[in-house]
């Protein structure tokens, strides 16, 4: 039906729609593209406030390492590697959560893209009926009118059942996200916490040392 209607359309006419359902597409695709690099930004921020912290953690190492110096070598070694496999740890977590931003934002553009296409498709169908309507006379271009009325609006409701269930599905995603991250963000309070304990556990043992050998004196 739409291939006999565009052959009644006048050639600049459809050339004209076609222009600018173009227009149209380009300036969807370069809304996404914005979209896109905002949410690049964001993700080099979290990237910079993550390496801060890790800075952080080694600027501690260090103050750690000065500080029990002198103290009993089997604690310092114990210590020592114990920092060095949460430090391992936090950097793979690191890693498999940029990996996930990273997929999540993929999948995102991929479905852009796709819905940015479906809409330009459909704006089209919608233009080209209008166009044929506005020149259609009699009864049998009316019957032919309302079939394809019929049609757009269930592609259209069809694609808006499909884009609401992919923002539902990427926005889950985005909260196991989050979760994610607060997780780590738990474990490296608990991490931190097991540090101090341990540190005044060695400091607690040299003071009961220092006085049994005091006592014995």
């Amino acid at each position: 039906n739409l291939t006999n209607c565009t052959t009644v359309i006048p050639l600049t006419f459809q050339t004209n729609v076609l222009t600018e359902l173009r227009k149209w597409k380009l300036s969807l695709i370069e809304h996404h593209k914005l979209q896109m690099r905002q949410e690049k930004e964001k993700h080099a921020a979290h990237v910079r406030q993550l390496s801060t912290e890790m800075e952080n953690l080694k600027e501690l190492l260090h103050t750690y390492e000065i500080s029990i110096g002198r103290k009993d070598e089997v604690v310092i070694t114990n210590l020592t590697q114990a920092l060095e496999r949460q430090k391992e740890r936090i950097e793979l977590m690191r890693k498999f959560t940029l990996w996930r931003i990273q997929h999540v934002k993929a999948k995102q553009e991929e479905y852009g893209n796709r819905i940015a296409d479906r809409q330009f498709r459909t704006a089209l169908m919608k233009k080209v009926w209008a166009a044929w309507r506005s020149l259609s006379e009699g009864k049998w271009k009316e019957k032919v009118a309302k079939a394809c009325q019929l049609r757009a609006e269930d592609v259209c409701v069809q694609l808006t059942n499909d884009y609401e269930a992919k923002i539902a599905e990427l926005a889950a995603t985005l909260e196991q996200t989050k979760a994610e991250v607060l997780r780590l963000h738990s474990e490296r309070e608990q991490y931190e916490d097991t540090m101090k304990k341990a540190f005044m556990r060695g400091v607690c043992a040299l003071n009961l040392e220092a006085m049994t050998m005091f006592q014995g004196r």
